[in-house]
C-alpha cells in the first residue's frame, strides 16, 4: 500500500505514541476487530466487511453523523487494501489537485496498480468538482470513498451517486462510547494509561450521554477531564487530605510509596463539558429532521415531545424566527378553523420573539407549540386548498360568470355584466340560489369541515346554508337585480 500526500510528512508525527496528537486520533481503531459500533456493516458476514476482507472494494460513500467512524473505516481499508491510497479533504483540495490525482491514478492503472481515493467531507465539493471524478470512476481508474455528514441524495451528483454504494453509519450508543472511554483510560501506549486515572461507570456514562453519539467529542471531553484530574491540588486541598507544608505529596499517598490513581469525578466532568454538545446543522439534514419531529409532535397532540424538539433546536442555535414561521404554518395546516385563535397566538409569539429577542423569546415559542398541541386538529382547509390548486392546474380556466362581474360602464352593462346577480342581503335568509363557480366546476365541493372545535359549528352552519339554498331554488325566489353591485 502506498500513501500519497501533497506535503512531506514529518517523521514520527503520525505515530500512535505521539502524545501531542489528540486522544481521539491516537485511539483510532486500526483493525475491524478494534472497531466499535456499526455492527450492521462490519460484523462477520456483513457486506462491507466482506468487501474489505476480499479486497474487492467498489466506490463507496460513508454517510453518518460526526464521530461515528467514517474516516476510521477509510483508514482501515487503507491498511488492508493492496491499492494505493490517496487521502485529501474537500475543504482544502481544489479542482487542480483533483485533476492531478486523477492523472496519476490513470497512469498507475496502466501499470496494473489500483488507486483508492478517500475524500473527507465530500459534500463540500461543488457539482463541477464532483464531475471531475465521474469519468475516472466509470473507467475504473479510481475507487472512490467519500465521507459525508449530509444526505448524499441532496449533496452528491446523481450520476456519481449511481456509481457508488452508500453505507449509512449510526450514532454510537452510550454503552459503546463507555467501552471506548474505558479502553482509552487503560491503554498506556496510545491512551491515558500512564496517567493512572480512574472513573466510575456513572461518570463515563455522563460523558457518553453528553456526546450525542459522537466518539470524537467523548474522547475530547475525557482528555480535558484527565488534565483537570491530574492538575496539582491547591494548598487547601492538600491540607484537607493531610499533606504537610514540607511535602507536596498527599500524606495518605506516601504511606506505601505507590502512586494512587487520580479520580475523574462528576464535578470534573461538569467542568470539562461546560455545555452539552448538540448534533445540529442549521442547513443540513438534522435541521429538517428536528423541525419535522416538532411539527409531527404538534400534529399528534403531544405537548411534551413538541417542547423537547423545540428545546433541541433552540439550544443548538437555530434561528428562532425560522421556528416561529414554521409554527405559524402548523397553525394553519393542522389546526385551521378548528381553533382560529391558534393563528393569532402564533403570530403574537413571532412578534414576541422579534421584539424581546432570545432567550426570553423561547417561552413565547414554547407557549405556542403547547397551545397548538392541545388545540383541536383539522386539515380541512389544507386539503381544500390542495384540491383547489389541483383544479386550477388541471382544468381549463373558464371565464367568470357574467352575473358575478361588475359593470361600471354602460358598455359592460350592455354586454350583460352583472345581469341576474342576486344580492344576498335582500333575502330573508341571506342566501341566494346563485352559481358562483365557473360552469366546468359547477357543484364542486372543496371544504369539508370536521367535527373538531369550532369547525363543528362551521359544518353545521354550512349544512344549514345548503338547505336554505335548496329551498330558495324550489321557491324560485330572487331579489331585485343589482347590476354592477359589489
Amino acid at each position: 500500500m502506498a500513501t500519497v500526500s501533497l506535503f512531506q510528512p514529518i517523521p514520527n508525527a503520525g505515530s500512535a505514541a505521539d502524545k501531542t496528537r489528540p486522544l481521539a486520533d491516537r485511539m483510532r481503531p486500526r483493525t475491524l476487530d478494534e472497531f466499535v459500533g456499526q455492527e450492521q456493516l462490519i460484523n462477520p458476514g456483513k457486506p462491507l466487511r466482506t468487501q474489505i476482507e476480499r479486497d474487492d472494494m467498489g466506490s463507496l460513500i460513508f454517510w453518518g453523523p460526526p464521530g461515528t467512524g467514517k474516516t476510521t473505516l477509510a483508514k482501515i481499508i487503507a491498511n488492508m487494501t493492496k491499492a494505493d491510497f490517496i487521502e485529501f479533504s474537500a475543504v482544502l483540495a481544489g479542482i487542480k489537485e483533483i485533476k492531478q490525482v486523477m492523472a496519476d491514478a490513470e497512469r498507475a492503472r496502466q501499470y496494473g496498480t489500483r488507486t483508492i481515493v478517500f475524500i473527507d467531507e465530500i459534500h463540500r465539493f461543488n457539482k463541477a468538482q464532483q464531475d471531475a471524478f465521474l469519468p475516472h470512476v466509470e473507467k475504473g481508474n479510481i475507487r472512490l470513498i467519500g465521507a459525508t455528514t449530509e444526505n448524499p441524495s441532496f449533496e452528491i451528483n446523481s450520476a456519481l451517486l449511481s456509481r457508488t454504494r452508500v453505507y449509512v453509519l449510526q450514532p454510537l450508543t452510550e454503552d459503546q462510547i463507555v467501552l471506548l472511554l474505558r479502553r482509552a483510560l487503560s491503554d498506556g501506549k496510545r491512551g491515558l494509561g500512564e496517567m493512572n486515572l480512574s472513573a466510575s461507570d456513572d461518570v463515563l456514562k455522563k460523558i457518553a450521554s453528553y456526546s450525542s453519539g459522537d466518539a470524537r467529542n467523548a474522547y475530547n471531553v475525557l482528555e480535558v477531564a484527565a488534565g483537570l484530574a491530574k492538575s496539582p491540588p491547591s494548598r487547601k486541598e492538600r491540607e484537607k487530605d493531610g499533606a504537610t507544608a514540607e511535602s507536596p505529596l498527599l500524606a495518605k499517598d506516601a504511606r506505601n510509596g505507590a502512586p494512587v490513581a487520580a479520580e475523574i469525578t462528576d464535578d470534573i466532568v461538569r467542568d470539562a463539558l461546560q455545555k452539552k454538545i448538540l448534533l445540529y446543522d442549521k442547513t443540513g439534514e438534522e435541521h429538517y429532521n428536528l423541525i419535522s419531529a416538532l411539527h409531527k409532535s404538534v400534529r399528534n397532540s403531544d405537548p411534551d415531545a413538541a417542547l423537547y424538539w423545540l428545546g433541541r433546536m433552540l439550544e443548538a442555535g437555530e434561528d428562532p424566527l425560522y421556528i416561529a414561521r414554521r409554527v405559524v404554518r402548523m397553525a394553519v395546516e393542522d389546526i385551521g378553523l378548528a381553533d382560529p385563535n391558534a393563528l393569532s397566538l402564533c403570530m403574537a409569539a413571532r412578534d414576541a420573539v422579534d421584539f424581546i429577542g432570545m432567550p426570553e423569546g423561547n417561552l413565547a415559542l414554547a407557549q405556542a407549540v403547547v397551545y397548538l398541541s392541545a388545540a383541536p386538529k383539522s386539515n380541512a382547509l389544507y386539503t381544500a386548498y390542495g384540491e383547489v390548486k389541483q383544479d386550477v392546474e388541471q382544468t381549463s380556466a373558464d371565464p367568470v360568470p357574467l352575473h358575478l362581474r361588475n359593470a361600471p360602464t354602460a358598455l359592460m352593462k350592455g354586454l350583460g355584466y352583472g345581469r341576474g346577480y342576486q344580492y344576498a342581503h335582500d333575502l330573508e335568509e341571506k342566501v341566494a340560489d346563485m352559481q358562483c363557480l365557473p360552469d366546468n366546476l359547477r357543484g364542486r365541493v372543496y371544504y369539508h369541515p370536521t367535527n373538531e372545535g369550532i369547525e363543528k359549528r362551521i359544518r353545521e352552519r354550512l349544512e344549514e346554508i345548503k338547505k336554505q339554498r335548496s329551498q330558495a331554488a324550489k321557491q324560485g325566489a330572487a331579489p331585485p337585480a343589482r347590476e354592477g353591485s359589489e
